[in-house]
């Protein structure tokens, strides 16, 4: 039951924060799946893109992918947030102690757990999305113009393309981002309220959004490889897997290609897991759970 509601808790929080951020992941996506087209790219940054889908698609097109992604968010962010909680707990009392006094190392531990095991909901959902977003920007006839038909397309291995680099990038993420979220949900407590107690839900939100942007950053390379290996629009030859990925991408594009989308990325992730973090601990606080 506890694990029940945990889950529960979880996907109301990951469902708000996508709801919120969506248009931000689409120009985030856009930026780092574009290629040069007669020498030049696409988009000349974050804001042109945004005025480029506003431009050609409307606003809808700032929500495409937004449904299947809402479906598969339900168990990601549950997952993600319910083993993480359930891992501190069993930590915290492994070592006499309670979660929001984790060590950081154990922190990072059970982070990383949670990580691992939410690309099973992570990786089918990512994919489709990413080929619904990128659809229109390369120009695709044969991309299916639903997330059923991407899917189908797909089939179940498919749908699993680029599995190495989806953990490649979450497994690290997690490792950084719940130690450090609650380090410095903890530190503003005490800045805010001089208090050692359970932070605040304000202290959650500036705990989360702030870790939420360093984690974001820090596995950027990860994403623009996962982000190019899960796009339908492949170069010729397709990449071959992550090491060939990366190779291509130095030796054509150079580091910088790297970190392509990086802000739009810190500015998606950081409110996300800002606002999901915060709806989990209202919840939590609330119901008790």
């Amino acid at each position: 039951m506890r694990l029940l509601a945990k889950l529960g808790n979880g996907a109301v929080a990951g469902v708000t924060g996508v709801s919120i951020i969506f248009p931000l992941d689409m120009v985030k996506t856009r930026l780092q799946n574009q290629k040069p087209v007669n020498g030049r790219l696409p988009y000349a940054g974050g804001i042109d893109c945004f005025r480029q889908i506003v431009g050609k698609e409307g606003v809808r097109g700032l929500y495409r992918g937004l449904v299947p992604n809402l479906a598969g968010v339900t168990p990601e962010k549950a997952i993600k947030l319910a083993v993480n909680d359930i891992m501190r707990g069993v930590l915290a009392e492994r070592i006499g102690t309670t979660p929001d006094r984790l060590p950081v190392a154990y922190g990072a531990l059970a982070g990383a757990t949670a990580g691992l095991c939410q690309f099973v909901a992570t990786n089918p959902m990512e994919i489709v999305k990413i080929r619904m977003q990128v659809a229109t920007a390369s120009g695709a006839t044969a991309v299916p113009a639903s997330a059923l038909g991407i899917a189908r397309q797909l089939g179940f291995r498919g749908l699993y393309r680029g599995t190495a680099a989806t953990l490649l990038r979450d497994v690290p993420f997690s490792l950084l981002f719940f130690p450090l979220q609650a380090l410095l949900a903890q530190k503003a407590q005490w800045l805010m309220y001089r208090s050692q107690e359970k932070p605040s839900t304000i202290c959650v939100l500036a705990g989360s959004t702030v870790a939420g942007m360093v984690a974001a950053a820090s596995v950027t390379p990860a994403d623009v490889i996962k982000t190019r290996l899960q796009s339908s629009s492949q170069p010729t030859p397709a990449y071959r897997g992550v090491v060939d990925c990366a190779t291509r991408i130095m030796s054509t594009e150079g580091p910088r290609a790297f970190f392509k989308g990086t802000v739009p990325r810190c500015l998606t992730m950081a409110p996300l897991f800002g606002i999901a973090l915060m709806m989990y601990d209202m919840q939590q606080k609330i119901l008790g759970w």
